[in-house]
């Protein structure tokens, strides 16, 4: 079974940083974009970042500058490095991906189960 496991996610002071990361384990055959979303509470899950195989980046436009989207696409490992963090970057924390295992070569969207990620003032 494909499973994205997210790690990384804590409680940090606003101006810190964290980084999340999350690895793609099971029998995959590929994976296209993968990425961050997040969800605040009572809020709509929104895009962060994404990147491509061939390294492809896009941010929200809050966290650009703050933010930065790395993946391994040997591995299947996608993080995300945050900094200057903010309180409004106080949200549940997913990663996504876009991928294929096997025996399918069918591409579906894929996330993990979420990580927690708070900025205190």
């Amino acid at each position: 079974q494909v499973q994205l496991v997210e790690s990384g996610g804590g409680l940090v002071q606003a101006g810190g940083s964290l980084r999340l990361s999350c690895a793609a384990s099971g029998r995959i055959f590929s994976v296209r974009t993968m990425g961050w979303y997040r969800q605040a509470p009572g809020k709509q899950r929104e895009l962060v970042a994404t990147i491509t195989t061939g390294g492809t980046t896009n941010y929200a436009d809050s966290v650009k500058g703050r933010f930065t989207i790395f993946r391994d696409n040997v591995i299947n490992t996608v993080s995300l490095q945050m900094n200057s963090l903010k309180p409004e970057d106080t949200a549940i924390y997913y990663c996504n991906a876009d991928l294929a295992s096997y025996p399918s070569t069918y591409f579906s969207e894929l996330w993990g189960q979420g990580t927690q990620v708070t900025v205190s003032s």
